[in-house]
């Protein structure tokens, strides 16, 4: 155990940090993008499985892992379009929507993949993304091989936190989303189109819960697996009450998730005396605890799960 003590150990795990995060934080920022338009979107799970599905066998048929991201952020966006158009349009229970988006989702990539590929005694896999060194900055001792060796999807996902936040706290467009997420009837006085407000920004979200996806089949992993996501959904839905809908705060959180998950992929390589079950409930338990210690009394955005109806 004292080699876990090590600078070569310490920078590994947070490097390891950062890329388990990656997905998570890519989901999450989808889902803050959504709930701050007032739409809850429980179809985050399945969204990113079908990500994962869209970019594995775009990059399996075409051996171009950028396209495959288009591919993936086109399925989330059509399938959050669904979910759009049956919340926002027709009224229905955002819950009921989301809850059967997932369900139909993830059975309908279930039965996709089976009709491409079949069912192999191995999954078949693809050439995924390679860790991008940053010039000079990777060569950096401790903090070059953390921050400056990550993949390029990596990059995005933390790039998209500043530009998010700018987004919703710096543009008349993030004004225009806050207050149709907290009053459409004051917002469509205003002139805010209240209903493409939300449409936009649904489908957006769900475009990037689906590269959240994708980041799984395409780069953490080369394959496509039926339980890859494994609840990492319901985490980032979490993680967005966690953080209060602010997208910093959201970040650190996806990087406290990542940073248990990769401890314990560590310490079961060490060896360590449990049963590897309870390591792998680990992230998810410390997602319960967060939840439970800082977010009593949530400020939800006023409008969140309340469809809108023009008088």
């Amino acid at each position: 155990m004292m080699e876990m003590l090590t600078a070569a150990f310490l920078a590994g795990l947070l490097a390891a940090m950062i890329r388990m995060a990656t997905p998570i934080l890519f989901a999450a920022l989808g889902e803050c993008l959504s709930e701050r338009s007032g739409v809850l979107n429980l179809g985050i799970e399945g969204i990113m499985f079908t990500g994962a599905l869209a970019a594995f066998l775009t990059a399996h048929v075409t051996g171009n892992l950028l396209l495959a991201v288009a591919a993936a952020f086109l399925s989330g966006a059509a399938l959050a379009l669904v979910h759009a158009a049956l919340v926002v349009s027709l009224g229905v229970s955002q819950h009921v929507s989301g809850l059967g988006l997932t369900i139909s989702s993830s059975g309908l990539a279930l039965f996709l993949y089976r009709l491409a590929v079949g069912t192999p005694a191995t999954p078949p896999q693809v050439t995924p993304f390679s860790v991008v060194g940053v010039p000079i900055l990777s060569a950096i001792p401790f903090l070059g091989p953390v921050l400056f060796r990550q993949y390029a999807l990596t990059y995005a996902a933390a790039a998209l936190v500043p530009l998010l936040a700018i987004l919703l706290r710096r543009t008349r467009w993030g004004l225009a989303l806050r207050a149709t997420g907290e009053n459409p009837e004051a917002a469509d006085a205003m002139g805010v189109d209240v209903f493409l407000v939300r449409y936009a920004s649904v489908v957006a979200g769900g475009g990037l819960m689906a590269v959240g996806g994708a980041f799984l089949s395409v780069a953490q992993f080369n394959m496509f697996l039926p339980g890859m996501v494994a609840g990492r959904g319901w985490v980032a839905i979490a993680l967005v009450v966690f953080g209060k809908w602010r997208p910093g705060a959201i970040f650190l959180g996806a990087l406290l998730f990542g940073l248990i998950d990769a401890l314990q992929l560590r310490l079961q390589a060490a060896g360590v005396v449990l049963p590897y079950q309870y390591l792998l409930l680990l992230p998810y338990l410390v997602t319960i605890v967060l939840l439970a210690a800082f977010a009593r009394d949530p400020a939800y955005p006023g409008a969140l799960l309340r469809a809108y109806r023009r008088e």
